[in-house]
């Protein structure tokens, strides 16, 4: 390993007392989005109602970097109760037909939880940290003002990226059933996204920041693991815009998966187990 030298960052994201400063606001929306979001504000609120506790954005169009066409609309929403079967398929439906409707968007993520879960203390350093440091609130009662602060410490690298071991197999049967362009290019971007994240929360601590930035995860990763950097490098723009290679794929689960799991556990140990 070559000695560090760690590159310039404009900010570290983090405040004067070293916690992580919640990213995004719904001031950052670029104005394209904005018609966007709104729809998916009164949508989701119509299709919960009173069993909807709190609503969130996350991702580039919160930060204010989303590109029109390219970027896609990342939604949190948190129950008063379990969600169901029932509840998922909805937000599917949902997300469908705003992906359908609206050209300035590239597909709709959105990850439904009970508000019991995100803020039970096993999820407290990993789905309690993404909604207080990554999430935007759209709707309802914040989350965030029942957390702790976070520091980018080992234990939430551990509890937020420590299970790239578990995953890869499921990756594995992926890329195998990934039977058109379409599937293997949402395969690539997914998956560069996760492990360029994932090797930047390997030496997140060491940097002592955070950052959403692909690129900039990937040069901060590089400084660490300069033998590992030209791959890193490849996958943040691949993360932006993805090919359909399978060979990509097969990279990811074969080598550069597994070399950063076992890393990853070396440095920071397992995630907690899930029921």
């Amino acid at each position: 390993m070559a000695a560090e030298t760690v590159p310039p960052v404009a900010s570290k994201g983090l405040d004067a007392q070293g916690y992580i400063e919640r990213e995004g606001s719904l001031g950052r929306v670029p104005h394209p989005f904005r018609p966007v979001v709104a729809a998916a504000r009164d949508r989701v609120l119509g299709l919960f109602g009173s069993r909807l506790h709190s609503a969130y954005l996350y991702g580039s169009i919160p930060r204010g970097t989303a590109r029109v066409g390219r970027s896609d609309l990342d939604l949190l929403l948190a129950l008063r109760d379990e969600p169901t079967d029932a509840d998922r398929e909805d937000v599917r439906a949902l997300g469908e037909a705003l992906d359908g409707e609206f050209g300035q968007i590239d597909g709709v993520g959105t990850l439904l939880y009970s508000r019991t879960r995100l803020l039970s203390d096993l999820e407290r350093h990993d789905l309690g940290w993404f909604v207080a440091c990554l999430c935007t609130p759209l709707l309802g009662d914040d989350l965030a003002e029942y957390l702790p602060r976070y520091r980018p410490d080992s234990l939430l690298a551990r509890e937020t990226n420590g299970d790239l071991a578990l995953l890869l197999p499921s990756w594995r049967e992926r890329v195998e059933a990934a039977d058109s362009d379409d599937t293997r290019r949402r395969l690539v971007r997914f998956m560069s996204r996760h492990l360029v994240r994932t090797a930047f929360t390997l030496v997140m601590p060491r940097w002592n920041g955070w950052t959403s930035n692909l690129a900039e995860m990937a040069e901060i990763f590089a400084a660490y693991y300069p033998e590992r950097a030209d791959q890193v490098r490849r996958a943040a723009v691949l993360g932006h815009a993805p090919t359909n290679d399978t060979a990509v794929l097969r990279t990811y689960v074969d080598d550069l998966g597994p070399w950063l799991a076992d890393e990853y556990t070396r440095v920071h140990g397992t995630k907690t187990p899930r029921p």
